[in-house]
């Protein structure tokens, strides 16, 4: 079992030091990390916290998911490796035509 963390429920006040203390009651929090909106900055409602143990990890789940936070229900568990993101998105993808646009333009027919 990995030591890395995924919490959510958060509440959107949740700050990291909350969270660091949160789970230092079940062993060393190496990180803790609320994740926040890029544009707004507003938290998203989850984190994430590295302990410095699995056993620490699986004694912090144990403890702690599915009990109340600042009047909400945290979820915590195993968090699963990040999918690798694929490039792109926007340009001008493949196959389409294109074309003539400089005037000029006659018909072979």
């Amino acid at each position: 079992m990995g030591s890395k963390l995924y919490v959510g429920g958060l509440p959107y006040s949740a700050t990291q030091a909350e969270l660091t203390d949160l789970f230092s009651a079940h062993g060393t929090v190496e990180s803790a990390n609320v994740i926040s909106d890029k544009f707004t900055g507003q938290s998203r409602g989850f984190g994430f916290v590295e302990m410095s143990s699995g056993e620490e990890a699986q004694a912090a789940i144990s403890a702690l998911n599915s009990t109340e936070f600042g009047g909400r229900t945290l979820t915590v568990n195993e968090a699963k490796p990040q999918a690798p993101r694929t490039g792109g998105g926007g340009g001008y993808g493949g196959g389409g035509g294109g074309g003539d646009f400089g005037g000029n333009r006659r018909s072979r027919f």
